[in-house]
C-alpha cells in the first residue's frame, strides 16, 4: 500500500487560508450549497445573462475608452487625420473621440462594441422582464427583485443616454438640446434645476464632464450594487422558478447542478455573446460621428433619430398636441410635460408596482416557483400585450418623419395616425391576446383529452370513417396536466337573501371585486387526463384500426 504524500507548504498555507475565511464568513456551507443549487434547463432563463453579460462588456470596454476620452467642452481647431474636420472648432470632447475613431489603434472597435453591448444590455433588459411579466415571477416572494429589475431598467436607460451624449456631436447634442426644455418645462424649480445640471446658460461649459462623470462613476456604481443583488444574492436565497412538467413542482426544482453543469453552458454563453456583439461591432456601423460633425446650437439637422431605447419618449414628444395651461402670466407647457415626464413615470411607476396591484385584485398571497404560461392566465397577458403596442406604438412614432418620407405620406397623416394607434392599439392588442390565450386553451384541453390530431383518416369494417389521434407521450403531456397552485382566488362571498356581504359594500370594494372576477373568468382549468396504461404510439394505433 502506498505511503500518502505529505502536504506541501502551499498546500497547508491554502488549507489554513480556507479555514481561516470559512471561521469568519461560513463561505464552505454557502460554497457546497452554491454548487448543488439546481438551474432548470429553459431556453428562457438565459435572457438575463444576456444582459449580465452585455454589462461586464460594457464596463470593459469602457475602462479602455476612458483612457482617450477627455471630457471637456473646451474649443480646440481640430488637427487629426480625418481630412474632412481639419480647421474646424470643436470641443474637446469631440475632439477625443475622433482621435479613438481614427488614431488610436482599436479605438473604433472598442467605440462600437462598447455601443453595440449596450443596445443588446437594454434590449436583453426588456426582453427578460417581459418574461418575468408573463410568467408571473414577480409574484411572492420575489417582489423586491422585479422592483430592483425595474430600478435598473431605468438606470440604464439613462446611463445610455447620457454615454450617447458624451461625444459632443450634433446628434448628441441635439438629444441635450431636448433634456433641456424638458428640465426648463418643469413648474417653479424648472430654470433653477436648469442652472444646477448646465452650470448656465444652455449649453454652458459643463454639462459634458457632469455627464462624464454620472456615466462612468455613479450609476455604474449603483448598477455593480444592485446586479449582484439581483442576479446572485437573492436568486441564490430563493427557490429557482421553473415551468410546470416532467415532474417540476412548487417545492422541487428539476434541472442540473450549478456546478459543473450550469457553469460550463453559462461560460460558453458569455463567449457566444461576446462574439457576436463583436462581429456586429466589426460589421455593422454605429454612431460615426464624424458624419455629423461637432455640435452647434444653430445648426439644424433633419432625420436625427436616437437610440432605439429613447425611441418611446422621442414618439411621445412628437405626438402629443400642443397644449398649454397660461394663468396668471405663466405658461405650463403639457405638450413638453405629459410626454417626456408623465409617461416615463407611468411607465416605471406602473411596472414597479404591478406585484401588489394584481395581489389586491387576486387576493393570492402563496409562494409561487412554479410559473405560469401565458395562455394560462389571459387577463395579464392582455395587459402586458397592451403595454408592449403602446410602447411600440410611441417607439415607431418617434420615426414619423422617416415613415412619412420613406412612404411619400404627409408628416401630419402620421402624426394623427400613431395618436390613435396609441390610443386605440392597447385595446385591440388586450382583445386579440386575450382571445387567441382562450384558443389555445381548448387546444391544450383537446390534446389532452384526446390527443394529436395526425390528418390520417382511416375506415372501421362498418365503414365508419374516423382520424387516427396519437396520444401525448409522457415528454409533453405534464405541462398540461400537472397541478400549480392558481393563480388568483375569489375575494367575495357570494350574495344571500339579497344581503351584500361586509367585503363588497364600498366603492373601492366593488371596483376590486369586478376586477377580480375579470380576472379570475378565463384562467385556465388543468386539464384531467383520460386514464390509460402508458401512451400507445401511432403505429400501435394504426396497428388496432386495421384490426378493426
Amino acid at each position: 500500500m502506498p505511503t500518502p504524500s505529505r502536504p506541501t507548504g502551499t498546500e497547508k498555507a491554502l488549507a489554513a487560508t480556507g479555514r481561516a475565511i470559512d471561521d469568519r464568513f461560513g463561505a464552505a456551507g454557502f460554497g457546497r450549497k452554491a454548487m448543488r443549487k439546481a438551474f432548470p434547463d429553459h431556453w428562457s432563463f438565459l435572457l438575463g445573462e444576456i444582459a449580465m453579460y452585455s454589462f461586464a462588456i460594457v464596463v470593459l470596454t469602457g475602462v479602455y475608452l476612458t483612457f482617450f476620452f477627455k471630457p471637456s467642452m473646451t474649443e480646440v481647431v481640430y488637427n487629426g487625420t480625418y481630412g474632412p474636420l481639419r480647421g474646424v472648432r470643436m470641443s474637446e470632447a469631440y475632439a477625443s473621440t475622433l482621435n479613438i475613431s481614427f488614431e488610436v489603434r482599436g479605438g473604433l472597435l472598442m467605440r462600437q462594441i462598447h455601443h453595440w453591448s449596450t443596445i443588446i444590455f437594454l434590449g436583453a433588459i426588456v426582453i427578460h422582464l417581459l418574461r418575468n411579466f408573463f410568467t408571473g415571477s414577480f409574484r411572492k416572494p420575489r417582489e423586491l427583485n422585479w422592483v430592483i429589475g425595474v430600478i435598473l431598467f431605468m438606470l440604464v436607460l439613462l446611463n445610455g443616454l447620457f454615454g450617447y451624449s458624451l461625444p459632443d456631436d450634433l446628434l448628441s447634442g441635439t438629444g441635450i438640446r431636448i433634456l433641456e426644455g424638458v428640465i426648463e418645462s418643469i413648474p417653479i424649480v424648472g430654470s433653477y434645476l436648469l442652472m444646477f445640471v448646465f452650470g448656465g446658460e444652455f449649453p454652458g461649459t459643463e454639462i459634458i464632464p457632469r455627464l462624464y462623470v454620472t456615466h462612468i462613476l455613479l450609476i455604474p456604481g449603483i448598477l455593480l450594487a444592485l446586479i449582484p443583488l439581483h442576479a446572485v444574492i437573492l436568486t441564490w436565497r430563493q427557490t429557482h422558478t421553473q415551468f410546470p412538467g416532467k415532474g417540476s413542482t412548487n417545492t422541487t426544482v428539476q434541472g442540473g447542478p450549478f456546478y459543473p453543469v450550469f457553469i460550463a453552458k453559462t461560460t460558453a454563453f458569455f463567449l457566444w455573446v461576446f462574439a457576436i456583439t463583436a462581429l456586429m461591432a466589426t460589421f455593422f456601423q454605429i454612431n460615426p460621428i464624424w458624419l455629423f460633425g461637432p455640435y452647434d446650437p444653430g445648426a439644424i439637422s433633419a432625420g436625427s433619430q436616437p437610440d432605439w431605447y429613447m425611441g418611446f419618449l422621442e414618439g411621445s414628444l412628437r405626438i402629443m398636441p400642443s397644449w398649454e395651461i397660461n394663468a396668471w402670466g405663466h405658461t405650463l407647457p403639457m405638450n413638453v410635460l405629459i410626454p417626456a415626464l408623465a409617461v416615463p413615470g407611468l411607465l416605471f411607476v406602473g411596472l414597479a408596482v404591478y406585484p401588489w396591484l394584481e395581489r389586491w385584485v387576486t387576493g393570492d398571497h402563496q409562494i409561487h416557483h412554479l410559473l405560469d404560461r401565458p395562455r394560462d392566465v389571459p387577463a395579464r397577458t392582455g395587459i402586458g400585450v397592451a403595454g408592449v403596442v403602446a410602447y411600440g406604438s410611441l417607439w415607431a412614432a418617434g420615426a414619423n418623419d422617416i415613415i412619412a418620407k420613406t412612404f411619400n405620406i404627409p408628416l401630419f397623416w402620421t402624426t394623427w395616425f400613431f395618436r390613435f394607434a396609441f390610443i386605440l392599439g392597447p385595446i385591440l392588442g388586450f382583445l386579440i391576446t386575450y382571445r387567441i390565450c382562450l384558443g389555445l386553451q381548448r387546444r391544450d384541453r383537446a390534446l389532452a383529452e384526446h390527443g394529436l390530431e395526425t390528418g390520417i383518416i382511416c375506415r372501421s369494417t362498418t365503414g365508419e370513417y374516423t382520424e387516427v389521434e396519437q396520444r401525448l407521450g409522457d415528454e409533453d403531456i405534464p405541462a398540461i396536466t400537472d397541478p400549480r397552485p392558481a393563480a388568483a382566488r375569489a375575494i367575495a362571498r357570494p350574495e344571500g337573501d339579497g344581503v351584500v356581504p361586509p367585503e363588497a359594500r364600498g366603492r373601492l370594494d366593488r371596483v376590486r371585486i369586478a376586477l377580480n372576477r375579470r380576472f379570475m373568468h378565463d384562467l385556465a382549468a388543468v386539464p384531467t387526463r383520460e386514464p390509460e396504461e402508458g401512451a400507445p404510439s401511432l403505429r400501435r394505433a394504426l396497428k388496432e384500426h386495421k384490426e378493426e
